[in-house]
């Protein structure tokens, strides 16, 4: 099983460590990729800043962020399940699970990056800040750039297992299952249900992202269908509802009453 997660925009700021090698990375065959990423992001953020904050829509209250990015080769890095904060990472917990859960998460959970394009949260990342959904001088769109990069080594990574996907919809962008995979392949959508009315709720939507990958972890769990892990997540107490199969995959909604 794999479980891809999203980002967070926040991160904290390690201030110890050594500094970033892409070669120590999870899936190295990515490790050309990262480059051109990291050097166009580096690039921008050592000129012009007012330039880098409006290409990177970073506010003015924060203008510290480009100088992250501009000392990324050098700045001390930190296990990625450190630097990502957030809603998601908050409810997941990392540092909160067991030593088993630990192990399972280094093997089992990736993280969708900007920057790296899959890291794992053993990975040893500084602290960046480049949203889904930018366009950098002499790359382009990242997505675009990580849909040109990312299927071979997604793909090794899942290997013969169940895909449990939890990314948001601009990361979702950035590598989707082709339709050999889509048996093997779980979408997540988190739904609000008040006075019987549901809807999509972002804060809800993330936190119970995290607790059910959590649960997961903790559980130990190897669903290999779509349907078994539908089964295991009513199993650990959660409402699931099961779509049907289609050729992106079979989306799972998982009701929540309660925050």
């Amino acid at each position: 099983m794999l479980i891809l997660l999203p980002p967070s925009e926040g991160k904290s700021v390690p201030s110890r460590g050594n500094p970033l090698d892409l070669d120590t990375l999870t899936l190295p065959a990515l490790t050309k990729a990262r480059e051109a990423v990291l050097d166009a992001l580096v690039e921008l953020s050592s000129g012009d800043p007012t330039v880098a904050a409006e290409t990177l829509g970073v506010p003015k209250t924060q203008s510290e962020l480009i100088g992250l990015n501009a000392s990324l080769r050098t700045s001390p890095s930190a296990r990625a399940d450190r630097v990502y904060t957030g809603v998601v990472y908050d409810a997941l917990s990392f540092a909160t699970l067991s030593p088993a859960a630990k192990r399972r998460a280094s093997a089992r959970v990736l993280v969708t990056s900007s920057l790296f394009g899959l890291v794992s949260p053993a990975d040893r990342i500084p602290s960046y800040r480049l949203s889904g959904d930018a366009t950098l001088p002499g790359l382009g769109g990242v997505a675009a750039h990580w849909r040109a990069h990312l299927d071979e080594a997604a793909r090794d990574a899942l290997g013969g297992g169940l895909l449990v996907d939890l990314r948001s919809g601009t990361y979702a962008a950035f590598w989707r299952p082709g339709p050999d995979l889509a048996r093997r392949v779980a979408t997540v959508r988190v739904l609000h249900e008040v006075g019987g009315v549901r809807k999509v709720v972002s804060h809800f939507n993330k936190a119970t992202k995290g607790r059910i990958t959590r649960d997961l972890l903790e559980a130990g769990a190897t669903p290999r269908t779509p349907a078994a892990l539908a089964d295991t997540l009513r199993d650990l107490g959660w409402t699931v509802e099961s779509g049907e199969a289609g050729r992106s995959g079979t989306q799972l909604d998982v009701i929540v009453t309660v925050l």
